[in-house]
């Protein structure tokens, strides 16, 4: 990933505009410290900060097609480049390529597909493309927004669009994320979706329609496979996030076989744990390493180091949400000393919980309509969470994450599956994401330890250690009164916070983002607000919770289940600290 920066149709194209861009794109540069790279086309501007992952050499941006007409600044990875390749040259023969990065084939694409370009990239991406041949500009965001963009307004009339709010907040009246899975067309001012999978129009329809496929473990198994695998193209050393958990494993044993089977120019694979000592990850991290073989490193924190860390993480992830800054906290950490052990990119777990209902108020759906249609709300709303957490947490060192649990071409496997079969049983010994684990249970040919394979969830900013939390709540305890709080609605009118952390935390955010603009791109409340009301529905216990730990959940993370999984598999256990 990189950082970019477009200013466009400004009204002023001077020396001291375009050096205002620079400085601008320079709040970034944590993003991309490979390169920076400027193009001004009049009164436009396409900045970029480069973390240099494939092409190194070559790959400087901004980008162009052939006769340099078109001019694109990108951050992400373009999965599908050497496809879309083919099909350039199938149409253009004598089409000639700059470079060997896989975001050239963006421009070229344009100039030829037009409007569908977005939809034909397989990869994770937020892009700006400067058509000069009429002055206009195309922005697109890839599906479900692992990659970061903001779009703002100038008070000239101009139209900016950043990877990070920063380079926004004080030049723009008015500013907001961008809506992952859409296009913004100069020419219409209007945004369009162009991600328009099967589990999203059925989701919309009325009445509701629910996916109906037979659950075929060796089809889903084969399907995130090849999600994995896509993202290991890389020409400069990766590792993998692994915290013993069952989604990152997976992600790690997948890749560790792929290493083995095909070799690798880096070595053994590098896998990576964050904990404070004698944390539940840190113990199963290091016991998945062992039989995966990995060269694991693995990383220890003090709840003080984390306190410490806390006004600068905000600022590196732009939000106050409760739950997105704890998890937050250890990544960011543990990014900096990935990114000091030489390692750019690394593979994450993120997305597998919205997907599979993984988290623990799903033991609580009443039927298999609901739990689908909290799934796919998550899965929409993951832009503004965990996606957020995973892409920026890691690129304030320049580190970038890959999330092959989001790969659109798993999804539409995944999604199309009975969620009948994904609901939690503990009476037929169905825990959390059953269906994931009963594909990867190849006792033949293992692919994890069988009490790694069925370990119960942990949310990442508990499994680091849950005296990380309970050291947060203290901590907040001591900087806001009870008087503070209280008053909280006249200080906070909007997304008023509701406990003492959450008050800690957004004075900060607002110590460094305290435009108006700043706080709406922020979704209204803790992330598990919408949570916890589609829990409170589904059992009245949940009715009034404001702690967004995954320890939260009645009666089931505080007691191991009494069944055990199918198939021979040990009840999920309790993780001790």
């Amino acid at each position: 990933m990189c950082g970019i920066l477009a200013v466009l149709n400004a009204t002023d194209d001077s020396q001291a505009m375009r050096s205002r861009v620079l400085a601008l794109s320079r709040r970034q540069r944590h993003r991309g410290p490979d390169w920076s790279g400027m193009h001004q086309f009049g009164n436009n501007f396409l900045a970029h900060e480069r973390l240099a992952i494939m092409d190194p050499a070559s790959g400087d941006q901004p980008l162009f097609n052939e006769d340099r007409t078109i001019v694109v600044t990108v951050n992400g990875e373009i999965y599908n480049y050497k496809a879309l390749l083919a099909k350039i040259l199938e149409k253009c023969p004598d089409k000639k390529f700059a470079t060997h990065s896989d975001c050239e084939v963006i421009s070229h694409c344009y100039e030829l597909f037009g409007n569908d370009v977005a939809g034909l990239l397989d990869g994770f991406f937020a892009f700006v493309i400067l058509d000069t041949r009429n002055n206009t500009f195309y922005a697109a965001r890839d599906p479900l927004g692992v990659t970061c963009m903001y779009i703002g307004w100038g008070k000239d009339g101009s139209v900016w669009l950043s990877s990070e709010m920063k380079c926004l907040k004080d030049d723009c009246t008015r500013f907001q994320q961008f809506p992952p899975g859409h296009y913004f067309d100069s020419k219409t001012g209007t945004f369009t979706r162009y991600y328009n999978p099967k589990f999203y129009l059925d989701f919309e329809a009325k009445p509701q329609v629910f996916p109906s496929d037979p659950y075929d473990p060796v089809k889903l198994r084969k399907a995130f496979e090849a999600a994995v695998e896509k993202r290991m193209m890389s020409d400069v050393p990766f590792g993998v996030l692994l915290s013993g958990g069952l989604d990152s494993s997976l992600v790690a044993s997948i890749a560790a076989r792929m290493v083995k089977r095909e070799g690798s120019v880096w070595g053994k694979l590098h896998s990576f744990c964050v904990g404070l000592p004698g944390s539940p990850d840190l113990k199963a991290g290091r016991q998945v390493a062992d039989f995966l073989g990995t060269d694991h490193h693995e990383f220890h924190f003090t709840v003080q180091e984390g306190i410490d860390a806390i006004s600068e993480v905000i600022y590196h992830i732009e939000t106050f949400d409760v739950t997105t800054i704890r998890a937050s906290t250890p990544m960011f950490l543990m990014s900096r000393k990935i990114k000091a052990l030489g390692v750019k990119m690394v593979l994450s777990g993120e997305g597998s919980d919205e997907v599979f209902g993984g988290y623990l108020y799903f033991h609580k759906a009443p039927n298999k309509e609901e739990f689908h249609s909290e799934t796919v709300r998550k899965i929409q709303d993951l832009y503004k969470y965990d996606c957020l957490r995973a892409n920026k947490a890691t690129m304030a060192w320049g580190v970038e994450a890959r999330v092959p649990f989001l790969d659109r071409h798993f999804l539409d496997v995944a999604m199309a599956i009975d969620p009948a079969e994904k609901m939690i049983d503990k009476s037929k010994g169905r825990i959390e994401k059953y269906i994931v684990r009963k594909a990867f249970d190849t006792p033949e040919d293992p692919y994890l330890p069988k009490e790694v394979l069925w370990r119960q969830k942990e949310q990442f900013s508990d499994g680091v250690g849950y005296n990380w939390i309970d050291g947060l709540k203290a901590h907040a305890e001591s900087q806001v009164s009870d008087t503070m709080l209280q008053a909280a609605v006249h200080r906070y009118p909007d997304n008023t916070p509701r406990t003492k952390e959450a008050y800690w935390y957004r004075t900060i955010f607002e110590s460094h983002f305290p435009q108006r603009a700043a706080m709406e791109t922020v979704p209204g409340g803790p992330s598990v607000a919408c949570s916890t009301a589609t829990a409170a529905l589904w059992d009245a216990s949940w009715a009034g919770k404001e702690d967004p730990s995954g320890r939260a959940v009645a009666g089931v993370h505080d007691s191991a289940y009494d069944a055990s999984a199918a198939n021979g598999g040990p009840a999920a256990k309790k993780a001790k600290v």
